[in-house]
């Protein structure tokens, strides 16, 4: 069995690999520029982006590669319609959605004639984003970063899901590895989105004390929280989230610019996953999926899809190999 290509609509990526679109300038144009390139899907995250940054990173972007492009956008942030059409008329491949489910993203990417992937975390949402027009569904589970829509592991929901719609089912939510991938495509999947295997890459432009943050960090030092949009979070335990967690009030924000729709205003998330962004341990909030204790080195992505895919194949291989019966009368 070799490793499959992944058919998003009308939009083929020749491998089954999508990179997460982390927002607040950690998926920028640079990293999903070089995923394309290497032939996944290459996503921007938009919240926590101005529509004028936004648009210079997509048609930066669209100039650096015919490979395709990906947006990734919150539902829960009040830019979001915005969003969705800056990157449309900048020609993006693919909108994928989630934190948060919205009906008007369908009706604007069927007028565009743009696949929509909406994140999902049950069968009964999947069906639904299928019903509505979806052209795939990702399934994120308990163990990704970000904001996160369930309490069971990916691998838990996919079977579910996958017999539950028609469309592409992509598993997304702690894998760092070929052999992750390759369960995923064993059951069911049509691929893999990765976030921190990429966060940690050469290519990704968040500060380097984010990167040796995650590196160096233990298991233990990962907690779960409540983020300020209303889901939980895979975050490391820093400065700000032990203020948090202590029910500090000195952290809450002195001033609100309304980049949600909803907020519990805690603290002002934008600002943490900014200072997170440029390095800021005191006072940053870095999200990162549970597997980041399985990544040693900061790596080019080239590299680390050269790895991802070989690993992928060698797995494939070795299922496959136990599983073909051994011809009558073969030595």
């Amino acid at each position: 069995m070799k490793v499959p290509f992944l058919k998003i609509g009308d939009a083929i990526a020749d491998q089954p690999i999508i990179q997460g679109g982390m927002a607040v300038g950690v998926s920028t144009s640079e990293l999903a520029v070089t995923v394309a390139e290497e032939g996944g899907i290459g996503v921007i995250g938009a919240t926590g982006l101005s529509m004028d940054d936004l648009r210079r990173q997509m048609r930066e972007a669209r100039a650096m590669t015919k490979g395709l492009l990906g947006l990734n956008v919150m539902v829960a942030a009040r830019e979001f319609k915005e969003s969705v059409l800056v990157a449309l008329k900048e020609k993006v491949d693919v909108v994928v959605a989630g934190a948060g489910f919205s009906r008007d993203i369908f009706t604007i990417c069927k007028e565009w004639k743009t696949p929509v992937v909406i994140m999902v975390a049950s069968a009964k949402v999947a069906r639904m984003a299928e019903r509505l027009g979806a052209a795939a569904v990702i399934v994120e589970g308990c163990d990704a970063g970000g904001h996160l829509g369930s309490e069971e592991k990916t691998t838990d929901l996919l079977p579910a899901i996958c017999e539950a719609v028609s469309i592409p089912v992509i598993a997304a939510g702690g894998f760092v590895n070929g052999a992750d991938i390759a369960r995923q495509l064993e059951m069911g999947a049509a691929g893999v989105q990765l976030g921190t295997r990429f966060l940690l890459s050469d290519e990704c432009t968040v500060h380097k004390n984010f990167k040796d943050l995650l590196i160096n960090s233990k298991a233990s030092d990962l907690v779960r929280i409540m983020s300020p949009v209303g889901l939980p979070a895979n975050a490391i335990l820093t400065p700000l989230v032990k203020k948090y967690l202590s029910g500090d009030n000195s952290i809450r924000p002195k001033s609100c610019d309304a980049c949600l729709k909803k907020c519990g205003q805690q603290f002002c998330i934008l600002e943490a996953l900014q200072r997170a962004r440029n390095g800021d341990y005191e006072r940053g909030l870095f999200f990162t999926g549970k597997r980041y204790v399985d990544i040693n080195a900061v790596e080019p992505v080239k590299k680390i899809f050269s790895d991802l895919l070989q690993e992928t194949q060698d797995y494939l291989e070795r299922v496959l190999d136990k599983e073909t019966p051994t011809p009558t009368g073969a030595d």
